[in-house]
């Protein structure tokens, strides 16, 4: 049998918290329990929110948790490139088309349909626009999205599904994909040619993924992964979405938020097994009196 292929995937566009650390220990732990190699990604194509500072920052606090990894990291900012011809190939199939609607736009004409992010549906506005005033809106260098025509999408793939396992490892449930539910996502800019859900799945087929371990906060958008997977004929990996860390307040850590992060709980004493036991990620009687 192939030795599994897992990763982990953080962007440096702020500190890592305690839910970054979980993601990456579960992920490290689930690999050695399976004679696995783990690889570390850097999600970067934010260029402008990314900086090399926070990538070195990261991969501090990474090490100083006790996350280690094969080979070298990935950073998809070395990669623009491969996503570009992605979205070539998904443009000559005729299956993603240009989008000029501002976010404020697309708010004020929602349906009040929401995504499963509880963001409104994009409602099809420039969906339907003919090709002269694509090409003369973009040629008058209007800022626009590429958006993948979903109905289009679904009507050339068919039913999907991913493989969904347990965090034991010992149980798998076959998941009925819905990226209707999506509408037509957004898959590239006008100066940046990919979005996290290209990116993702040429990710994780270049680096030959076998296996994906994130949060639970992921669990639909795999829908669209596998739209994009089965367009792109690209492999599937299976999948595990984990329970999320949360706060005082039951909502979910977030570097928007400001959430505590592990530098700060680094400065403030605490010791990379005293965030295992955290995390329940390790049995507090393992520290010793002292507390390492």
């Amino acid at each position: 049998m192939d030795q599994p292929i897992f990763r982990f995937a953080p962007s440096p566009n702020g500190e890592l918290h305690l839910g970054h650390a979980f993601s990456a220990l579960m992920t490290q732990q689930i690999a050695q329990a399976n004679d696995g190699k783990i690889l570390l990604r850097v999600e970067d194509i934010d260029t402008i929110r990314c900086t090399p500072e926070g990538t070195i920052q990261m991969l501090d606090d990474l090490d100083w948790v006790g996350f280690s990894w094969d080979e070298e990291p990935r950073n998809q900012s070395d990669h623009f490139d491969d996503y570009a011809k992605a979205l070539e190939k998904l443009r000559s199939d005729g299956l993603v088309y240009p989008c000029f609607c501002s976010r404020n736009q697309i708010k004020s004409n929602a349906n009040g349909e929401k995504d499963p992010d509880g963001a409104p549906l994009y409602p099809g506005t420039c969906k339907h626009m003919s090709q002269y005033d694509r090409e003369k809106r973009m040629q008058d260098a209007d800022a626009f999205a590429w958006r993948l025509d979903m109905d289009k999408a679904i009507e050339k793939v068919g039913d999907l599904t991913w493989q969904e396992l347990s965090e034991d490892f010992t149980e798998v449930e076959t998941v009925k994909a819905n990226p209707a539910a999506w509408g037509d996502v957004i898959l590239a800019r006008k100066f940046t040619p990919t979005s996290y859900h290209l990116s993702v799945v040429v990710d994780d087929a270049d680096q030959n993924i076998t296996h994906v371990t994130r949060g639970k906060d992921l669990y639909f958008a795999t829908a669209v992964h596998r739209v994009l997977q089965a367009l792109l004929e690209l492999p599937e990996p299976k999948y595990l979405h984990h329970g999320l860390i949360l706060d005082d307040e039951g909502k979910k850590l977030s570097k928007s938020k400001k959430s505590l992060s592990l530098a700060a709980l680094r400065k403030r004493g605490w010791t990379p097994e005293q965030i295992r036991v955290q995390l329940e990620l390790e049995e507090e009687e393992d520290l010793d009196e002292n507390g390492d």
